[in-house]
Parts: structure tokens; C-alpha cells; sequence
């Protein structure tokens, strides 16, 4: 009998030790961290500055401004030139293009690549957590620093990919790194964040991202997403009308 309370003792503390360090709920931890990325926020706006390096040559710089607000955002182009006022409207699920002189908007692949290895889903923001379905894969260091790491699987077909490895700080709660596969399980591009904006939400001081960079996983070509000017502000709802873009 004495064995048996001993045994039962050491089942009832290793339970403890498991329930303490359980993994976090995946598909909240997901949520929290797009708000450093623009999603889940009443309204923001900010700016990207693009510039893509394919082996030694690099393109010319590209300037937008976004503006967010819940599950739809637009992106207009402000530099170069000769593509000012292009607008990328995104709503939900669905996402169109429009440029001056097109009669009408043109629907719009979030996968399609947008600038380098930046695709149209890269520039609109981040819904991680609408758009895929979050499992916990356990802890790994990122340059030192204690992360999440997160197995995200698409919800649908329209999201930006089909599947992704994304490493969220323990501590910050913002994602730091991440690795973009195909349905087939291909890497496809790597990313890594730095958070040196911050921004003011109900009374809190939030990081947000200040750099994205995007490399190719097959070929020496990378793509460097500068985000500045960032401000919390109300967006009116016509900002995503697209009948108004026509």
C-alpha cells in the first residue's frame, strides 16, 4: 500500500510540473503578435519603404503608405512616379489592384509576388491569425532569445501561404522569424523582424515592425521591407470601398 501512495504521489507531482510549463494557446498567442504587424488594430496607418536585391542588382527603391483597420486595408503607392497611385485594396479574403487609367479594380492573388520576394499579401496587414489555423511545435532559441514556435496551416486558399513556421518571443510576444512552405512541404522564402516602432493602444505602449526581410530559400535574392511613420488613427470605412477606387 505504502508503494502505491508513493507511486500516486509522484504521478499527482509530475502532473503539476506538466500543467505548469503547458504549451500556450497557440491560436491566442497568434493574435496578440499581429497587432506588431497591423492586425487587430482599431485603425493604422504607416509607411514601407521596398528594395530588392536579386544576386548583385538591386531595384529601385519603392515607397508606400497603409492604411488598416479589422480584416481590410489598402496600400498606395507614393514612389516611383511612373506608379503613383496604384492602389492595393485588400477586404477579407479578397484582394484587388488598381492603377490610373484601368476602367475598373483587377482581382488579385495575395500570392502573386508584388515587388522581389514581397507578395501582395506581404504588404497588406497581417491576419495570421484569421487566416491560419495555429499548433504549438515547442521552443527554440532565435539569435538567443526563447521563442514559440508555431505550426501554422491555412484556412483557406486565399492566404498568402499554405503553410508556415513562425517563432514567436516569449517575452515580447511578436513574431521574430519565420519560414513559408508550399502545400508539398517546399521552403519556399524566409523571413526575419525587427521591432523598433512602437505605437499607443489603450493605454499601452505596443512594439511594431520596422524592418521585414524576405529571402528566397533557392536562389541569392532577398527583399528588405522598411515600415515608418506608424500612428494609431480612425480610418474612415469608405478608405475600402471599392466601388470608390473605380
Amino acid at each position: 500500500m505504502k508503494i502505491v501512495w508513493q507511486n500516486l504521489l509522484v504521478v499527482l507531482l509530475l502532473g503539476i510540473n506538466v500543467s505548469a510549463f503547458a504549451a500556450p494557446d497557440a491560436q491566442f498567442l497568434l493574435q496578440h503578435a499581429d497587432r506588431a504587424r497591423g492586425g487587430g488594430l482599431p485603425g493604422i496607418v504607416w509607411e514601407i519603404r521596398l528594395v530588392s536585391r536579386d544576386g548583385d542588382k538591386v531595384s529601385d527603391e519603392q515607397r508606400l503608405e497603409v492604411r488598416a483597420v479589422d480584416d481590410a486595408s489598402v496600400a498606395e503607392t507614393l514612389e516611383p512616379v511612373r506608379f503613383k497611385g496604384s492602389k492595393l485594396l485588400q477586404v477579407g479574403r479578397n484582394m484587388w489592384l488598381t492603377r490610373p487609367g484601368l476602367s475598373k479594380p483587377i482581382p488579385i492573388s495575395p500570392r502573386q509576388r508584388m515587388s522581389g520576394q514581397a507578395s501582395n499579401g506581404d504588404i497588406a496587414a497581417t491576419n495570421y491569425a484569421g487566416d491560419y489555423e495555429a499548433q504549438p511545435a515547442g521552443e527554440e532559441l532565435v539569435d538567443g532569445e526563447a521563442c514559440h514556435v508555431l505550426g501554422l496551416t491555412a484556412k483557406h486558399k486565399r492566404a498568402t501561404y499554405d503553410r508556415v513556421r513562425y517563432w514567436v518571443s516569449v517575452k515580447r510576444e511578436v513574431g521574430v522569424k519565420a519560414e513559408f512552405y508550399s502545400l508539398s512541404g517546399k521552403l519556399l522564402k524566409s523571413a526575419h523582424f525587427d521591432y523598433r516602432n512602437t505605437i499607443e493602444y489603450n493605454g499601452q505602449r505596443i512594439p511594431f515592425v520596422s524592418r521585414m526581410t524576405i529571402r528566397d530559400a533557392l536562389v541569392d535574392a532577398e527583399t528588405t521591407m522598411q515600415f515608418g511613420a506608424v500612428k494609431v488613427k480612425k480610418i474612415a470605412s469608405a478608405e475600402f470601398d471599392l466601388g470608390q477606387m473605380q
